[in-house]
């Protein structure tokens, strides 16, 4: 390779790497599909190295795409903190902060929290990133996280606000019809439908071990949305996992086994100790601790001052 590579072949790459098609790259990246294809053959080019294949089932990448796609996920990551960084600047707090979460967490907590935020900053703009993955703040796939599990790396920022208890649960018409499970054990003598995810997150492995009774072999119904999980058991499709204090507010829904079955989840809210400075940053941060101690509190009914100390970002755990 004897000049540099533009930024824009490397995107394109990623776009058709992840969409699968020079068609669904340019829609993604809002660009036409020649130039999309004229960026991957100049990255070719360049590399000296094929790409894709073209296959029936659409373009598939080769060896070199895959040991490139990591370098370009970051580099995409870094360009768009990048521009949220630099749409930041001005009066007051203004700009995008990125903030990853759970399903559950994004659609049944974060709403009021959110809504909140824009009222005294109208300015600032939240992308929720739902997922069950944990998001690199080190690679900035996002500015602040909240994380079931204490964060380990240490350039990380991070206030613990609490204990989110995990319980099993069904609906009252499920129970009605089925009778309601006496044991962890007789949730498989009794055959009662269990659902669980299928690609089973950390925690989850973990618990097995303590909870046979639930391994991913015995469920019924697997779904690796914690949403599809949670309409399931609204449903009355039988027994399954979700957060306690969420569980209350549905009077239909019915914990089981309470005494037998409780995971404890650490919450905490993290961010890269670069952004502490950051007055969107330091904001969103403060609320989503704020917020998400009153959750707990209000799940637990314990004091709010005993789930998190008062914020102070520059502490780390």
């Amino acid at each position: 390779m004897t000049s540099t590579i533009a930024w824009e072949w490397y995107r394109s790459f990623l776009g058709v790497l992840r969409e699968g098609s020079l068609s669904g790259a340019a829609r993604a990246l809002d660009l036409t599909q020649p130039t999309v294809g004229r960026h991957v053959s100049a990255l070719e080019a360049q590399i000296g190295q094929a790409l894709f294949v073209r296959t029936p089932a659409g373009l598939l990448p080769t060896d070199a795409a895959l040991a490139l796609r990591p370098y370009a996920e970051v580099m995409d990551s870094t360009a768009a903190a990048l521009e949220r960084t630099a749409r930041s600047h001005g009066d007051g707090v203004r700009g995008v902060v990125r903030v990853s979460a759970s399903e559950v967490v994004g659609v049944e907590i974060l709403p009021p929290v959110v809504a909140a935020l824009r009222e005294r900053h109208p300015h600032l703009v939240v992308e929720l990133v739902l997922t069950n993955k944990v998001q690199d703040l080190l690679r900035r796939e996002a500015d602040l996280a909240i994380r079931m599990t204490p964060p380990k790396q240490e350039q990380l920022i991070a206030r613990r606000v609490g204990v989110i208890e995990i319980g099993l649960h069904a609906h009252a018409r499920y129970l009605d019809a089925r009778g309601e499970p006496a044991s962890m054990q007789s949730l498989v003598d009794d055959g009662h439908a269990l659902i669980g995810y299928d690609d089973q997150p950390p925690y989850v492995r973990a618990s097995a071990q303590r909870y046979p009774q639930l391994e991913r072999e015995r469920l019924a119904i697997r779904a690796d949305s914690d949403l599809a999980q949670l309409a399931l058991i609204r449903a009355g499709a039988g027994v399954g996992t979700c957060q306690v204090g969420l569980a209350r507010r549905d009077p239909a829904i019915r914990r089981v086994l309470a005494q037998a079955f409780s995971i404890p989840l650490e919450t905490w809210i993290t961010m890269h100790e670069d952004l502490r400075d950051s007055p969107r940053c330091r904001v969103v941060f403060e609320a989503l601790v704020a917020g998400l101690a009153a959750e707990v509190a209000a799940q637990t009914g314990a004091d709010q001052a005993d789930q998190a100390e008062p914020v102070d970002p520059a502490i780390k755990a």
